[in-house]
């Protein structure tokens, strides 16, 4: 749990968590889920330039596929900070969709992906994973991060579904309404958690920030 008067190595108070998103991926924009992609030339450095300006962080956290994992390991020896790769930041699995860009499945099946897009609680891609259960077994994963922090400012590497899923646990939106959460490559999210009393209150700082600084 967070001591009340900790302050990171930034002087700043509670618990700061940046959630950064991938870079472009080798092979485009597609529905790519589970599918493991490395990271693009472009895509490692738009997320050279994101992480720039926005540390020093204490700890990193990624999910297991390369497209996070790679350079999330990469900054972590840069920075001299531990690096942990964990499963539950992995993205969702689109499953039959996987590999196919949305002009694709849009000419097989524009019913369903009209609805995924519309409401993707109740109308998961077939045979993909089915966002509640994402949702559980990020919960769980909140839960251990903030109750383990101990204050520090933590950067999660991980994909545009696991950090929409993860805002909405913060902002308590309904994850029917999860497309309405725009989470760009190479993007950051920062949560600042404070503690008042016994109160854990996150709390959005900013969203879909990009860089435009190159080298």
């Amino acid at each position: 749990m967070i001591p009340p008067d900790y302050k990171n190595r930034s002087g700043e108070t509670g618990l700061v968590i940046d959630l950064l998103r991938h870079g472009a991926p080798v092979g485009g924009v597609k529905y790519r889920g589970t599918l493991d992609d490395p990271l693009a030339p472009e895509g490692w450095e738009a997320m050279w330039a994101a992480t720039r300006d926005h540390g020093p962080w204490d700890r990193i956290c990624a999910s297991p596929l390369r497209r996070c994992a790679e350079f999330a390991t990469t900054l972590g020896q840069k920075l001299a900070v531990p690096t942990t790769i964990h499963p539950a930041l992995r993205e969702m699995s689109f499953g039959a969709w996987e590999g196919k860009t949305s002009a694709e499945i849009m000419a097989e099946d524009p019913e369903q992906l009209t609805r995924f897009w519309k409401n993707p609680l109740e109308n998961p891609p077939p045979g993909g994973e089915p966002l509640r259960e994402v949702r559980t077994r990020l919960q769980t994963f909140w839960g251990q991060l903030i109750a383990e922090a101990n204050g520090d400012r933590i950067l999660l590497v991980a994909h545009g579904g696991v950090i929409r899923v993860l805002l909405s646990l913060v902002l308590l939106t309904p994850l029917e309404h999860l497309s309405r959460i725009t989470v760009p490559y190479a993007s950051l999210a920062r949560i600042r958690v404070d503690v008042i009393g016994s109160t854990v209150m996150p709390r959005l700082v900013f969203c879909g920030v990009t860089s435009s600084r190159k080298g």
